[in-house]
């Protein structure tokens, strides 16, 4: 059969772009760790895709556990099975209804994970229990059920690789010391802890290279949105991506009642520049500019992307009028910086740009498209000013109601 083709089958790894899951994948995960960021990443993802499984399998292992319970005591007897039926119910089943109710919590991705950690090594620790309980009292017959709990806590828990490895390897020594020490039967006794040891590198060596796989699609996967996200020719974020983060963050800022602001930058006389020094030169010259604007907006939420031919957008969340402005003298210094020859320039001898800034408050009644089209006038009127000039409208978003400043205006329109 033939395997699905992957990045790291169509393009030599050292070609991919400099993007973290990239990075990641160029370093390799012989350990199965990723930088603390993108693990973080991947456990959110891992137990999300496996959210629905995980239940089911709470739930089957909560009525299997009643139904062993039930023929415990038939096969051990009332006396012998006081211990291991206090156990089933006092320990075994309350460990897997807190572990189910918590995959419901909405603060699962924060408490499940330790608390599966924590559960399936009591859960481990207490089959251990019972099978030793059982052989000391003649019955011999019930270390199935602790091979099924290793079975369980490897693939079915939702636990990953080193998490279910260190939990059946306390199991395991766990319960090879006790039975050692406690003189178990000998014959029985060597042929279950040969059984346990048999499991657990079966079952560590196939969660392993399961774990593996699945970390290598995770970075793949989220390496091609990141690539889909991406402007070909200067490599921040395209058009696309500028009109759903737009979109985010307007509608954020109409919950939290936080400001944002959108910012438009055009090139001065790029047609004239690419005349005068030919396409490929123009291509360095955006690649030169994108760079820049990256570097101006270095807030976790600053946004910048390539909005069209020579225009770049920037949005800012959460902006202060005096933030704004700070970002605005560092893209007009970055720019200047770049001292980029432009002879065919009406405005200078220099690489320049023209700004235009919306800065508002966004209401429930507004839209997010009147913000850019503010943004699109303050443009408008720095060019009209004379380019490489910087214009910002705030108190204009308010009183004008042409084209889309307006949701009901633009819903009857539309």
């Amino acid at each position: 059969m033939v395997g699905k083709m992957t990045i790291a089958n169509r393009f030599p790894v050292e070609d991919l772009p400099d993007l973290p899951h990239a990075r990641q994948l160029k370093a390799g995960f012989p350990w199965l760790t990723f930088d603390d960021a993108l693990e973080a990443e991947f456990r959110r993802t891992h137990f999300d895709a496996a959210l629905t499984h995980i239940r089911v399998n709470l739930s089957l292992a909560i009525t299997i556990t009643i139904a062993f319970s039930a023929m415990d005591a038939m096969v051990l007897g009332p006396v012998l099975n006081r211990i291991p039926s206090m156990i089933h119910m006092l320990l075994v089943i309350p460990i897997l209804l807190i572990a189910l109710a918590a995959s419901f919590s909405r603060h699962r991705h924060r408490l499940y994970p330790p608390l599966a950690l924590i559960g399936a090594t009591i859960l481990g620790l207490s089959m251990g229990a019972i099978e030793v309980i059982a052989s000391l009292g003649g019955v011999s017959i019930l270390f199935p059920c602790l091979m099924m709990t290793t079975i369980f806590i490897y693939f079915m828990g939702g636990l990953i690789f080193y998490h279910a490895l260190m939990s059946n390897i306390i199991v395991m020594f766990a319960y090879l010391g006790v039975g050692t020490a406690l003189q178990l039967p000998g014959r029985e006794f060597g042929y279950n802890a040969l059984a346990i040891v048999a499991i657990n590198l079966f079952g560590a060596s196939v969660v392993y290279m399961h774990e593996r796989t699945s970390r290598m699609r995770f970075l793949e996967a989220a390496l091609l949105q990141e690539m889909v996200a991406l402007d070909g020719l200067t490599g921040i974020q395209n058009r696309r991506m500028f009109d759903q983060h737009i979109q985010r963050a307007w509608q954020q800022g109409v919950r939290k009642r936080e400001r944002v602001a959108v910012l438009l930058i055009d090139i001065d006389c790029f047609k004239d520049y690419n005349d005068r020094y030919g396409h490929q030169a123009g291509d360095e010259c955006l690649r030169a500019v994108a760079v820049s604007l990256s570097q101006c907006a270095r807030r976790p939420l600053d946004f910048v992307a390539r909005y069209g031919g020579e225009e770049f957008a920037v949005v800012l969340y959460e902006a202060s009028r005096e933030y704004v402005a700070e970002v605005l003298t560092r893209i007009q210094r970055s720019v200047a910086e770049l001292n980029v020859p432009h002879e065919a320039s009406h405005v200078a001898s220099r690489l320049t740009v023209s700004i235009g800034a919306a800065f508002v408050l966004p209401g429930a009644d507004r839209t997010y498209e009147g913000l850019i089209q503010l943004a699109d006038e303050a443009l408008y009127t720095a060019k009209e000013q004379g380019r490489n000039q910087v214009v910002v409208m705030e108190a204009e978003y308010q009183t004008l109601r042409t084209g889309r400043f307006d949701k009901r205006r633009a819903q009857r329109a539309g």
